[in-house]
């Protein structure tokens, strides 16, 4: 179950009493407020609060030479200056606040993200449920040949049937001990701080994040990238249609900037300027070792 009867009572209970506010709203945002967005087999995303928008970036970078807010298009074109200049002080005027359950192996991955407030489940008070992400078929993949960090070709027929059992029955057994140790049913019953540590990493756990706007783009960016694992993806995909929402305008820049941008060395500049002029530039003429030459010819397309 994605949202427990006592989280579904607590958001009909904050629904059902709306506040008048002064504060800046935004109405995608507004849309988002308390709604779980499904992510995985079990896991979700959802908005708790948030703080800001697209003018209060543009306002905090104008309160240096005492002038207020323009229009939408001045707006729109200082965001796009802020971004293109990676001045990242205006967008940490705008806050999120998350409520993100997820598997613990994806949490691990996640908090490596240190620019953020992270309050967790405790495992150590309460008893986690007996869920566990078991990835969908097309999602098991054998371990990639060129990237010691990634996925290769997909696992198929009688192989992929045999790695979806084990993780059924280990998640299950592993989970029937937990029940079994921490049971006081004729015995003491061994504490759950200690009788979690036997659950598998792909149990879930939940957690409140909450964030500002230029190191929410930083996760972004690397997360929601495609090379990033898919299980942490799909989370950021779902973050991203929400700040879409949010702020579109510092959205639509971080698009173009960001994840549609790259970001070329010295050496990389130096060999696109000799191309331009016809010289025939290789990789072993180029400066370059053979990682960052693949890599440079992704950037540009180049079949060979």
């Amino acid at each position: 179950m994605p949202l427990t009867p006592e989280q579904l009572a607590e958001i009909d209970a904050l629904r059902s009493n709306p506040q008048p506010t002064l504060r800046a709203t935004v109405p995608g945002m507004e849309a988002h407020l308390y709604h779980a967005h499904p992510v995985l087999d079990h896991g979700f995303v959802r908005v708790i609060d948030y703080m800001g928008d697209d003018a209060a970036i543009c306002q905090a970078a104008r309160v240096s030479y005492g002038k207020g807010t323009k229009s939408v298009q001045n707006d729109a074109g200082l965001i796009r200056y802020l971004m293109r200049h990676w001045h990242s002080t205006p967008f940490e005027m705008c806050e999120i606040k998350l409520h993100v359950k997820l598997p613990v192996f994806v949490a691990r991955q996640w908090i490596r993200h240190r620019t953020a407030n992270v309050n967790e489940y405790s495992a150590r008070y309460s008893i986690l449920d007996r869920e566990f992400y078991i990835p969908e078929p097309d999602a098991l993949a054998a371990q990639s040949v060129v990237n010691n960090q990634g996925r290769g070709a997909t696992l198929e027929g009688a192989e992929a049937a045999r790695v979806l059992e084990i993780l059924k029955a280990d998640s299950n057994r592993a989970y029937d001990n937990y029940e079994s140790m921490i049971s006081d049913e004729g015995q003491a019953g061994l504490a759950r701080e200690l009788a979690r540590m036997n659950l598998p990493a792909n149990i879930y756990t939940q957690w409140y994040w909450k964030v500002d706007l230029h190191n929410l783009f930083h996760f972004l960016r690397l997360r929601a990238d495609a090379h990033a694992q898919y299980e942490i993806r799909v989370y950021a995909d779902a973050i991203c249609e929400m700040v879409k929402d949010w702020v579109p305008a510092s959205y639509a820049a971080f698009e173009d900037y960001r994840m549609g941008g790259v970001t070329l060395s010295a050496t990389a500049i130096a060999c696109v300027q000799r191309m331009l002029k016809g010289e025939k530039v290789t990789q072993e003429n180029s400066g370059m070792s053979k990682g960052e030459w693949r890599e440079f010819l992704g950037v540009l397309n180049d079949p060979a």
